[in-house]
């Protein structure tokens, strides 16, 4: 039995014991737990990058006497940042690590939602639905089908505007972090390289995530969804 079919069964045994709470919607809902599920899998590294950043953040004394040290060479102080970072045990790129190992079960429901057949047989996930919208649709069948304010697409509607609002509060909060956390600017107008277009597009990533539900099946929107509302939230009680 292929991963696959043995992730077709476990979504299928969820949909089962949802069944009687959520009706035609009990795959949906599955989706939901099943994420939640894995959040918690990785909420551990979680803290551990949390721990990270402020740890970062405990570094910037001395991060600011380097680029007194270093005004007019910045590969130096670039440099002399990367050995600092190791000198403390603090890695720069440790809050990465939770998204990265969330890709597999990702691309599992895109597959998923994604292939007619199962392990040779008729994937009979793809009859489940949340309320009106298919599971394998994409925003562009709910366009063509009903249009903006039919069924499905009202129930896009509504992720898009969770997406939205997760969005803006995760744009706003980013906003205030990096601001606590300067880029390490070597003199005015000038920053360490890299760092400078890293700092302008960071703030933005949010709302990435709406192209994202616009085009995968809408399962894999659920996913994508429901772990960055996670996200937000987690994030905000880790770090207050």
């Amino acid at each position: 039995m292929s991963v696959f079919s043995l992730f077709a069964d476990l979504v299928g045994h969820f949909a089962d014991l949802l069944q009687p709470l959520f009706g035609a919607s009990a795959a949906a809902a599955a989706i939901v737990l099943f994420t939640a599920l894995v959040r918690l899998l990785v909420h551990p590294l979680s803290r551990a990058a949390a721990r990270g950043q402020k740890a970062r953040t405990a570094l910037q004394p001395k991060i600011a006497e380097l680029r007194k040290q270093h005004k007019k060479e910045p590969e130096k102080l670039q440099k002399a940042v990367l050995e600092l970072h190791a000198e403390e045990k603090v890695s720069p790129v440790s809050g990465c690590l939770p998204s990265l190992l969330q890709l597999p079960a990702f691309f599992l429901l895109y597959h998923l939602f994604s292939s007619t057949s199962i392990g040779g047989q008729a994937n009979e996930l793809l009859t489940h639905q949340l309320l009106a919208a298919p599971l394998g649709g994409r925003w562009a069948d709910a366009l063509g089908g009903g249009g903006v304010f039919g069924g499905a697409g009202l129930v896009y509607l509504a992720l898009f505007a969770l997406v939205a609002v997760v969005a803006v509060f995760n744009y706003r909060r980013t906003k205030r972090m990096m601001a606590a956390n300067n880029p390490l600017p070597v003199q005015e107008g000038e920053s360490v390289p890299g760092l400078g277009a890293v700092s302008k597009v960071m703030p933005f990533m949010s709302f990435f995530t709406l192209f994202t539900v616009a085009v995968v099946p809408l399962a894999a929107a659920l996913y994508v969804v429901t772990s960055t509302a996670w996200s937000a939230v987690e994030r905000a009680a880790l770090n207050s």
